[in-house]
């Protein structure tokens, strides 16, 4: 699995929380809630988003794909907008060198096609452009501008091969050396690389990974890098009589002021709030003090439950690796170029062996999404893209 991968992985793991049965003591839905004792204490809308307003930084964490965070996010940005209008929105999913045409998106120089195309989004992001489309409208008719928080992906994903001390400072984006994490994040990370050992291409019989582990310590490092790159881009924003900066992100950059808040405060901005959204049937036993300065409660939705993502492909294990045996006429797969006879050598960046994997990740493929599939076609090797269709409504 490529260290992208394990980045990916690692904040799918942090971000989704609170997936087990629902506890007794769980707030009212749609509704905030502090974590300021051992209890949720509910709190009024208007007395919290008073408070949050006044920060220097203030930090609104997500499942990114969960619509309904997002819709989250977007009605307490409107909140925060008629308190303190002078804000800025800073975004997670962009990196620096696209600042330009955040720029450009907010003063109404570019279609929504424009926008995404030029920033990348899906060479940046791997999640459906529509669950984010309502708060960049937001900023774009509010003329609120738009922070690109983060840094390019070679990065990350070199440091996650090499470490840290082996990227020349040069090739850093100019990004200062991350404060070290706490025990406790070290230990949540620890936790998502321990369930993914096959990241360091292990075999069955190899002992499970450790703590003192290269790889590991690499793959903190660039954690650490994600983390520091986004304080850094809101804390050039802060001080006296500046915009309040706004920060959209994972919940697992944020969560009990690991990450983000950990690296903002390195950097002198003490004045952070954290907002988190709780999906409906979450463990409110996790609701505890420190999670975040509070959270807010979402309402059950019922909703159909789509089939499963298919390519329309079938697969057989050889010597030499996944072979397509047949290809569905129609299907997604003969759509983005799949032939019979194929080989599939990687699934999202990941090397492929046993086509059980290539089957689990079609099936985990969020809709709307985009999934790198590189091909050994005789003596040819491809790279293709199969694009997933959208959700239906």
């Amino acid at each position: 699995m490529s260290p992208a991968t394990l980045r990916l992985l690692a904040c799918l793991a942090l971000l989704i929380g609170f997936t087990t049965a629902r506890a007794q003591s769980c707030p009212e839905a749609a509704s905030w809630a502090a974590l300021e004792g051992p209890q949720p204490r509910g709190v009024a809308a208007a007395a919290l988003i008073e408070r949050a307003a006044a920060r220097e930084v203030l930090l609104l964490g997500e499942q990114h794909d969960n619509a309904d965070h997002h819709a989250w996010q977007l009605q307490t940005l409107a909140a925060l907008h008629v308190r303190r209008p002078d804000m800025v929105i800073g975004f997670e999913m962009f990196p620096r060198r696209v600042q330009p045409v955040l720029d450009r998106w907010v003063a109404g120089e570019l279609t929504a096609r424009q926008f995404l195309e030029q920033a990348e989004w899906h060479a940046n992001w791997n999640m459906p452009a529509e669950l984010y489309l309502p708060l960049f409208e937001f900023a774009r008719i509010n003329r609120i501008p738009m922070l690109a928080l983060n840094i390019e992906r070679r990065l990350s994903r070199a440091i996650g091969e090499k470490g840290w001390e082996a990227v020349p400072e040069a090739g850093r984006e100019g990004l200062g050396r991350p404060a070290p994490p706490g025990e406790a994040y070290r230990d949540s990370l620890f936790e998502v690389y321990r369930q993914h050992p096959d990241a360091k291409r292990r075999g069955d019989k190899a002992p499970p990974p450790e703590r003192g582990d290269p790889a590991f310590r690499r793959f903190v490092e660039s954690q650490l890098a994600w983390d520091r790159a986004m304080a850094e881009a809101l804390a050039r924003g802060t001080g006296a009589g500046k915009p309040l900066q706004v920060g959209i992100m994972g919940s697992g950059h944020i969560r009990h002021g690991h990450g983000v808040p950990h690296q903002l405060r390195d950097l002198g901005v003490k004045d952070i709030g954290t907002l988190l959204p709780v999906s409906a049937g979450g463990d409110c036993k996790e609701l505890v003090a420190g999670l975040a300065d509070a959270v807010f409660m979402l309402p059950a939705q019922p909703r159909e439950q789509p089939p499963p993502p298919r390519l329309g492909i079938q697969l057989e294990d050889r010597p030499e690796g996944v072979r397509i045996l047949a290809v569905t006429p129609g299907s997604l797969a003969e759509r983005s170029g799949l032939k019979e006879g194929d080989f599939i050598v990687e699934m999202a960046g990941q090397p492929l062996k046993k086509s059980l994997v290539a089957v689990g990740m079609v099936r985990l493929q969020p809709a709307g999404t985009w999934l790198p599939v590189k091909l050994r076609r005789g003596e040819e090797t491809l790279e293709l893209v199969v694009k997933f269709p959208p959700a239906s409504p």
